[in-house]
């Protein structure tokens, strides 16, 4: 009997020791970028980006967040569509390399929940020729090109129609596609690129829309150089964009500020003042 009751204590003391390393377990898991409480290792994270003036600002605000006890890891994809699906499949904490209409393109095409945090700056969208030096010197059937995603078209169909190249229908602004051009006079020809290749197509057409961050390693601004360019109200800021799950974790919120810190905006004045005006 004493026997019995012996093992059937040490039975009930293991499944409290059992339960209770469960209990630890639970509270120990935080949401990434939220440091364990008591913790004195600094918080990883990975932000993704493309290319610069992204990934300069990210370069400048990480030693910033190091003293503020974040690790952030600058992880450079190759493509435009990469850091968001990275994100979406937490294999990155945040990106930074898009706009608004971009980002909610994509969650709507892939049930995502990205976020925007943190607007950052906005970058001049222009269209760039080597051909000609006015847009009145487009001739007929000339080849437009712009960035094959539905944000990008609907924001470059928008600029041509801003510069009466063509009209559109009422009411379809940056939502516009080629099916929405209700008059085009000159018989223009659109192409759609990837992203990335619209530096590349500068040599083979007419002209070509793109924002700062692909004109700028040609030598080219927005002010000087483009032939058109986007009105002041555009809703086309480039902005830091994490998950609805993480968007409030200590990390993210100090990125965020540090993105939009006066670091950042000095980097913008001083070296992008021609093509990208902060956002905040």
């Amino acid at each position: 009997m004493k026997t019995t009751t012996k093992a059937a204590f040490l039975l009930t003391l293991l499944v409290l020791v059992l339960a209770l390393a469960g209990c630890g377990q639970g509270n120990n898991k935080e949401a990434a970028g939220t440091p364990a409480a008591g913790s004195t290792e600094p918080v990883k994270i990975k932000v993704a980006s493309l290319i610069p003036p992204m990934t300069d600002i990210l370069d400048i605000v990480q030693p910033i967040l190091k003293e503020q006890g974040v690790d952030m890891e600058i992880v450079i994809l190759s493509d435009n569509v990469q850091p968001n699906e990275a994100l979406a499949n937490k294999e990155v904490d945040a990106n930074f390399f898009q706009h608004l209409p971009y980002m909610e393109q994509f969650n709507a095409s892939k049930g995502a929940n990205l976020v925007g945090v943190q607007p950052v700056y906005d970058a001049i969208y222009g269209g760039y020729s080597k051909r000609y030096k006015a847009i009145a010197d487009l001739p007929d059937g000339a080849t437009l090109v712009m960035a094959n995603d539905p944000s990008n078209i609907g924001r470059s169909l928008q600029m041509f129609a801003d510069a009466g190249l063509i009209t559109l229908k009422d009411g379809v602004g940056i939502q516009a596609t080629q099916a929405d051009i209700t008059a085009n006079p000159k018989n223009y020809k659109f192409e759609e690129v990837d992203l990335l290749m619209l530096a590349r197509m500068l040599d083979d057409a007419d002209l070509v829309a793109m924002t700062p961050a692909y004109a700028s390693p040609l030598g080219l601004t927005p002010k000087k150089d483009a032939l058109i360019t986007e009105g002041e109200d555009s809703a086309f800021t480039i902005t830091l964009v994490a998950r609805e799950d993480n968007k409030d974790a200590d990390a993210i919120r100090k990125l965020a500020r540090a993105i939009s810190g006066p670091e950042v905006k000095k980097f913008l004045e001083d070296n992008y003042a021609d093509i990208a005006l902060p956002a905040f």
